[in-house]
């Protein structure tokens, strides 16, 4: 025992640069991430804006007086509670 300190084998010089290039790896990846996210949430406001490529008619449609979900007018009942639909509830747009 001479009294010299007792080293793992390591240069600190290279202790140093590959704690910075372990640092820079995981800001890559956190940068990454947050790239990803802000693309998903971007398609997702995308997908709601888009519109619908199914055509609907909305001419002769039915309210129905106790759930006001809109029936084709041809229908004698309800398509969501089942009631039975007045003639008079026929509205065209």
């Amino acid at each position: 025992m001479t009294g010299a300190p007792v080293t793992s084998g390591a240069d600190p010089m290279e202790q140093q640069q590959l704690l910075l290039l372990i640092l820079l790896g995981a800001c890559t990846v956190a940068l990454l991430a947050l790239l990803l996210r802000v693309r998903r949430e971007t398609g997702e406001k995308d997908d709601a804006t888009r519109e619908s490529p199914i055509a609907m008619s909305s001419e002769g449609v039915k309210l129905c007086p106790s759930c006001a979900s809109e029936n084709l007018w041809m229908d004698t009942r309800c398509v969501r509670c089942g009631k039975h639909l007045p003639d008079a509830q026929t509205r065209a747009w």
